[in-house]
């Protein structure tokens, strides 16, 4: 089995694997594949297993990365995923080398993780089994992971805004998506919107469009993460049941 590179020669002809089976999703994939043809252009990278299967890693350079962080010359892990029957198989270490190899020419690679595995975010006890330390935090739970290419490389941190962890918009339900995941399309405008309604709640969503956005954010995510009355509530998809508890 060999690791692909998607480009804007092939993305069309290649499934971006988290989401090719989820019909419900199919305008966010879509959307995905145009986010990604913009950024390849940014020095963005999608490698993954040339099978039918979640194996794939996803990383660019700081300069460029949307994620609300500072420093120079490393390389950002955007998403990073093993999944299913492919786990155990040395899939990731495989994918990670990637990373390393198009990093040879940087000072590092670094990546944001909860404070365990949580969904959509690298495994924390993956990154530390290969020799990433934690280089600063945010609250409530976000880390930030860093491994040296270089010893005498300075770290990158989170930027100030991001470790407010609390949202400026304090009525109701307030939302941030952006289109780097499939899923977060349908999830964000439909159901959260359907949800909102049924409990009539405020809802505010920011729909993260540039790197000037997600620079913005008061927590080291952009992918999605959902609030109430501007403490945050969770970053999965499906938040109904986590709304019911903090609205309760």
């Amino acid at each position: 089995m060999k690791i692909i590179k998607l480009t804007d020669n092939n993305i069309q002809d290649e499934h971006i694997c988290c989401a090719f089976s989820d019909k419900k999703s199919t305008i966010g994939y879509q959307k995905k594949k145009d986010w990604l043809k913009t950024e390849f252009k940014n020095g963005y990278t999608f490698r993954k297993l040339d099978e039918r299967g979640k194996v794939f890693i996803e990383y660019v350079p700081i300069e460029n990365s949307w994620l609300p962080l500072e420093g120079k010359n490393f390389m950002v892990i955007n998403c990073f995923w093993v999944a299913g029957q492919f786990k155990g198989k040395g899939f990731g270490k495989q994918l990670l080398q990637e990373c390393l190899n198009d990093s040879e020419n940087m000072d590092g690679i670094i990546a944001i993780t909860g404070d365990k595995k949580r969904p959509f975010m690298s495994d924390p006890k993956f990154l530390k089994y290969h020799g990433f330390v934690i280089i600063d935090e945010a609250p409530p739970f976000f880390k930030l992971w860093g491994l040296k290419v270089n010893p005498q490389a300075v770290f990158p941190k989170i930027m100030k805004n991001a470790k407010s962890g609390i949202s400026q918009d304090k009525k109701g339900i307030t939302a941030y998506f952006s289109n780097s995941c499939p899923f977060t399309e349908y999830y964000t405008n439909q159901l959260l919107r359907e949800y909102a309604e049924k409990k009539n709640v405020p809802l505010t969503i920011h729909h993260i469009k540039s790197q000037s956005d997600g620079h913005k954010m008061p927590i080291p995510w952009i992918i999605n993460s959902v609030f109430y009355k501007g403490e945050l509530v969770t970053l999965e998809m499906k938040a109904e049941r986590y709304l019911d508890k903090a609205i309760k």
